[in-house]
């Protein structure tokens, strides 16, 4: 089975038919990918198959923690390469999508890729969560946030539940001990306005790997006081 065939079965297990031209994205941002990946460190997978699991299959996982109708405002915390919010965006193409990351440099890939892909509405901002948070154009006006394993969950809290609005949820892709994260960061996701809706454990197809989607779910405005300033939350977590 060659790596566009598990591209399109993979994604068939989390209910979706991609289309010809969403196998086309996908394998240009993969071939983009690799290309940049030459000159700037954007990932350490090079495999072809590697990718389309690790990086694509991953994110469209995503989909099993979330009720979209395909226009909702996704932003995507410290989003690297992409993921999982390009991948999300070539399924949806209708989402309102937000590109959030701290180096400069990743902010032109990302715009490059959304170019060469033909996506709309899709803004790439070069800054930390902790400032883009307390600004009032970006600060709980969100469907949806995601975002990957960057933190320790108590920490990427304070970075992501204060763009979630009241009534919407952040996403957060886990690996393994998601159980003892979840106890040990209630009372941090408590305080900033969330509370744990549930623990998806994911089948990552062609893979062995422990996956799992925290649910948190926004009841009331988080505190004008969160997120603390730049470095703090790391610093000192909730």
């Amino acid at each position: 089975m060659n790596y566009k065939h598990k591209l399109i079965e993979g994604a068939k297990d989390y209910g979706i038919d991609l289309s010809n031209r969403q196998v086309e994205q996908f394998i240009t941002y993969m071939n983009i990918l690799n290309e940049w990946n030459q000159k700037m460190n954007l990932t350490g997978l090079e495999e072809p198959e590697d990718i389309i699991i690790k990086h694509f299959l991953d994110s469209i996982s995503c989909i099993d923690g979330m009720n979209l109708t395909g226009n909702e405002k996704i932003i995507d915390v410290g989003t690297g390469a992409g993921f999982p919010g390009l991948p999300l965006k070539i399924i949806y193409p209708d989402l309102e999508l937000t590109l959030l990351d701290s180096l400069q440099k990743r902010i032109r890939f990302l715009e490059h890729v959304s170019t060469e892909l033909g996506l709309d509405n899709v803004e790439c901002i070069h800054g930390r969560a902790e400032d883009y948070g307390q600004d009032n154009s970006y600060r709980e006006k969100y469907d949806y946030v995601v975002a990957r394993a960057v933190a320790s969950l108590e920490v990427l809290s304070e970075y992501t539940l204060p763009f979630v609005k009241v009534g919407g949820c952040f996403i957060s892709q886990r690996g393994t001990n998601v159980k003892d994260e979840v106890i040990e960061s209630t009372e941090a996701v408590e305080t900033l306005g969330g509370r744990f809706e549930d623990i998806i454990e994911i089948d990552l197809p062609y893979s062995d790997a422990e996956r799992h989607l925290v649910i948190i779910s926004k009841l009331s405005k988080t505190p004008n006081k969160y997120p603390r300033r730049a470095g703090m939350p790391k610093k000192r977590p909730l």
